[in-house]
């Protein structure tokens, strides 16, 4: 069997190396038009900050390692094409220039997500940067060590994470953010925690816009302000475009595979198209919520990983499952923790939810210890079924340990009753007696039993 493989980041990577454990006489080829193969792109930001100085601790596997199990790595190789009724791809190779063609038995599409870049005048122009591979890393470290003032425009996930580098290597920060609040994947009252603290604590190093309306990257050879529809400049050694990213999915709609209502591939629980014989996995497809059963696009490597081992065990005759996600999601800003899982309780309500939340403050551990620190969290449920949706969490505590250990209980549909019951474990070092979920969830239940009468 020939298994042709599109992609070699995470999912890409992983479906290679299974299959080939799989199937040892399996012949398995992989094309990635990058240089560099199965790395981990969520630690980039780490990388510029400087927690570590060799970029190549971030590639778990290299062409010389994959190449001594017997799977076949082209990187630098562009595919322009699928032709599924031939069962071939096509594309050209980007050193040289010389086209080639192969053909498949069992193909992937694992081409992940590209940055997007929004509608802004001379947004190609030197100096201004996205973040995703590694080149990229190498390129943005050079270039802040260099530097006094950096522009980020965004402030999700990438955003916050460049803004902790660029801060921490002692550049002055302007973040941008088109939207109302950074961090807008959580609700704006958590949103606004997140806000709070970093201008609070580095308000003087760092500057947050939002509602930021940018038109034009000023500059002649390379940039050297930002332009918002105000008339407001911003002068800036460099600048990043963290605005999102988007599905690469140019060649596989052109080939005729069905895109979702997300814009990104469908595909069923086996990671297989609607094309017979081609599979897809990774950023570039798309999930289902299995809270609220309904399509949702959130491209995380951890997703990606599982979604490349599902794929590559169907693409061998093994029958397996990959239900969904949940869309729970980590991250920090200095000793800043802030996560989350489910629904927010704004797509709750754009879904039909009857939303009723509970917010806690409270101590993560007993306050006499030396670690203490503070957790905010918010539970979303459902007012009629009483099902919780979904949850956010903040603070210096362990804000994580929490969404962790309710994402577990809403893949099972777990209520707000059921939670409340829940023997969480407690010594001083770990938790308070009771531990904030349960604080939470005895508010959702005293606001649910109210309601009823």
């Amino acid at each position: 069997m020939k298994i042709v493989i599109i992609g070699a980041v995470a999912a890409g990577a992983k479906a290679a190396a299974k299959a080939k454990r799989l199937i040892p006489e399996a012949e398995i080829l992989i094309y990635t038009k990058e240089e560099y193969i199965s790395y981990s792109a969520c630690g980039l930001p780490y990388y510029i900050e400087g927690n570590f100085e060799d970029v190549k601790k971030l590639i778990v596997r290299s062409v010389q390692d994959f190449e001594s199990k017997g799977i076949k790595v082209f990187n630098n190789h562009k595919v322009t094409s699928i032709l599924s009724e031939e069962k071939k791809i096509s594309g050209i190779n980007l050193i040289t220039g010389e086209k080639f063609d192969t053909k498949y038995d069992k193909l992937l599409i694992a081409t992940g997500a590209e940055p997007y870049i929004p509608d802004i005048k001379n947004a190609d122009i030197n100096g201004v940067f996205s973040l995703k591979t590694i080149d990229d890393g190498i390129n943005i470290r050079n270039t802040m060590l260099q530097s006094k003032h950096a522009v980020i425009i965004g402030g999700g996930y990438i955003g916050l994470e460049l803004l902790e580098a660029f801060m921490q290597n002692g550049l002055s920060v302007t973040l941008l953010e088109k939207g109302f609040s950074i961090m807008n994947s959580f609700d704006e009252d958590i949103a606004s925690l997140i806000s709070a603290y970093i201008l609070k604590n580095y308000g003087d190093k760092i500057n947050i816009i939002t509602s930021a309306d940018i038109t034009e990257f000023i500059g002649g050879e390379k940039v050297s302000g930002v332009k918002l529809a105000n008339g407001q400049v911003i002068n800036t050694d460099f600048a990043v475009v963290c605005s999102g990213v988007k599905p690469v999915v140019d060649i596989a709609l052109a080939a005729g595979v069905e895109l979702g209502h997300t814009g990104a591939i469908k595909v069923n629980s086996r990671m297989l198209t609607n094309l017979p014989d081609i599979y897809a996995a990774g950023d570039c497809v798309e999930k289902i919520n299995m809270v609220s059963d309904t399509p949702m696009w959130v491209p995380l490597g951890s997703t990606a990983n599982k979604e490349g081992r599902c794929a590559a065990l169907n693409m061998c005759g093994i029958v397996d499952d990959f239900e969904g996600i949940l869309g729970s999601a980590v991250t920090r800003f200095m000793d800043m923790t802030m996560s989350r899982t489910g629904l927010s309780s704004r797509v709750a309500e754009k879904l039909g939810y009857d939303v009723v939340t509970a917010i806690v403050t409270k101590r993560d551990k007993a306050g006499y210890m030396p670690a203490v620190g503070y957790v905010t969290l918010k539970i979303i449920a459902d007012r009629r079924s009483h099902k919780i949706l979904g949850a956010q969490s903040v603070g210096s505590g362990d804000a994580d340990k929490r969404i962790n250990t309710l994402s577990t209980g809403l893949i099972r549909g777990i209520t707000v009753e059921e939670l409340n019951d829940a023997d969480m474990t407690y010594a001083p070092p770990y938790s308070t007696s009771i531990d904030p979920l349960i604080d939470a969830a005895r508010i959702l239940k005293d606001k649910l039993a109210c309601c009823s009468n």
